[in-house]
């Protein structure tokens, strides 16, 4: 590349290296479209750097020690000591592995790669300014483009991070010491699974939300289930209260919060994560200079291909909104690179997976009864009990559920609930068959593994079908 005022031109340009950025950028040159990917930080973005990837490395590290301490039952007596800095090396180590991957399999695709920031100039220009000083910027032509800038923590009014006292969970991630006391403000996903993280390394762990349980979003049974396992790891909830200020003391910070009565409640704490939410990256792009508007939410609006309100500018992943998730975002840069290649391509959001690794984890797909409702469905409901599946005993796993919903006309498998181990993986084989339009009889008539957490699914199907063996 060219640095200077000479402009080199491409014939598809991704801003953005996450998930969905260098997804859509090797799927573009693959499709034989001359690619470049500008980068601004690191290959991977946020998910490989600074969320899923370090967070659930993290997971993995806390569940062995707090497992080994916890299975006498088992006959198995420990006390594992945690070097905190140790297990932040390790998954810096994973982090690095799985970042150089990204940048090795982009090159060997044949995409471009630009260290940089791109705004635009026009709909057919972007001016990259590289990092660093006296580095210059230059000017890239492009036919295509497609945004995939991602989303950055939200701050709560007052609480802006400084990475000592106040934290983003991209903060907590990089601690090298776990904080005596830990303060979480908000009870989603992210300030769910750091609180548990944080809880079975041995800080005492408080947590706020504005809102009366955790997990807003997901049904009342799923979050009973991750809160009471929580608060047998000692974690303390204060529900419908609001962070309102905080001030440094001798021993860490103090935090007043406030609820509805403008009652307020201070507590003390070493540090403070907030974790309320994800906002989209938008404010690098000049967006204003071709004229194209975010929604009230920051989120550039796209219809089934990707596109934003300019045909040849495409926008994927966090940026383009909710669900903001890496593997929405992977299949949405998919879409956008076939549909810059000329290639006939939609989004289909039928059937997008969630999971949120908790203790334990949380994976649905689809519909839940009560949108199956809504749609216009008559819907039955199969559900087959943890306890009783043989492999989750011997894992010393009691608590939670697989539940499937279908509609009881057809027997079409509508969307499921998984609270459970494994849900993250177990979600997969429902997401296939929504995909598939796969009926309760296909899903209880296919011989699963025993014994294995999988027969779950299978036993919710049949128990939907009317024809379960192993519940009541």
């Amino acid at each position: 590349m060219v640095v200077g005022d000479v402009t080199t031109g491409t014939e598809l340009l991704v801003i953005g290296g996450g998930p969905g950025g260098y997804v859509a950028a090797i799927r573009g040159a693959q499709l034989g479209l001359d690619t470049t990917l500008v980068e601004r930080d690191a290959y991977g973005g946020t998910c490989l750097n600074h969320g899923c990837i370090p967070s659930k490395a993290l997971i993995s590290a806390s569940d062995v020690a707090h497992d080994a301490r916890q299975a006498e039952s088992m006959g198995v007596f420990a006390d594992p000591a945690v070097d905190m800095a140790g297990m932040t090396e390790w998954k810096d180590g994973v982090v690095t592995r799985l970042t150089r991957g990204v940048e090795s399999l982009c090159k060997n695709a044949g995409v471009n790669l630009v260290e940089g920031t791109a705004e635009f100039v026009d709909d057919g220009t972007v001016r990259v300014a590289h990092g660093g000083e006296g580095q210059g910027s230059e000017s890239l032509s492009f036919e295509h483009a497609i945004v995939a800038t991602g989303s950055r923590p939200m701050t709560v009014p007052d609480f802006e991070f400084d990475g000592e006292h106040i934290l983003s969970s991209k903060d907590a991630l990089a601690l090298e010491s776990v904080p005596e006391k830990l303060l979480v403000v908000g009870a989603g996903y992210i300030g769910m699974e750091l609180s548990t993280v944080f809880a079975k390394l041995g800080a005492e762990v408080t947590v706020v939300e504005m809102l009366d349980d955790v997990l807003p979003g997901y049904e009342d049974d799923i979050a009973a289930v991750v809160r009471d396992r929580a608060e047998d790891l000692g974690i303390d909830f204060n529900f419908g209260e609001a962070a309102d200020d905080w001030k440094e003391t001798d021993e860490g910070i103090r935090v007043k919060t406030v609820d509805e009565d403008d009652a307020v409640t201070e507590y003390n704490a070493e540090k403070c994560l907030v974790a309320v939410g994800r906002e989209p990256v938008t404010e690098t792009l000049a967006l204003e200079n071709i004229d194209l508007q975010t929604d009230e939410n920051g989120v550039i609006p796209t219809d089934d291909q990707c596109r934003t309100a300019f045909e040849s500018v495409f926008a994927v992943g966090d940026v383009a909104g909710e669900p903001m998730l890496a593997h929405k975002a992977m299949a949405e840069g998919e879409v956008a690179a076939r549909a810059a290649a000329g290639e006939p391509a939609a989004f289909d959001h039928q059937a997008i997976p969630a999971a949120v690794f908790t203790d334990p984890e949380i994976a649905t797909v689809g519909m839940t009864e009560s949108e199956a409702e809504a749609a216009g469905f008559d819907p039955v409901i199969g559900q087959m009990p943890i306890r009783a599946n043989g492999r989750a005993l011997t894992v010393n796993e009691k608590e939670g559920f697989v539940r499937v919903v279908a509609d009881a006309d057809e027997e079409f498998l509508l969307g499921a609930q998984i609270v459970g181990p494994e849900a993250s993986e177990l979600i997969a084989e429902l997401g296939l068959g929504i995909e598939m339009g796969a009926r309760l009889e296909d899903i209880a008539g296919t011989i699963h593994t025993h014994p294995t957490l999988s027969e779950a699914v299978h036993e919710a199907a049949a128990a939907a079908c009317g024809e379960a063996v192993h519940t009541r």
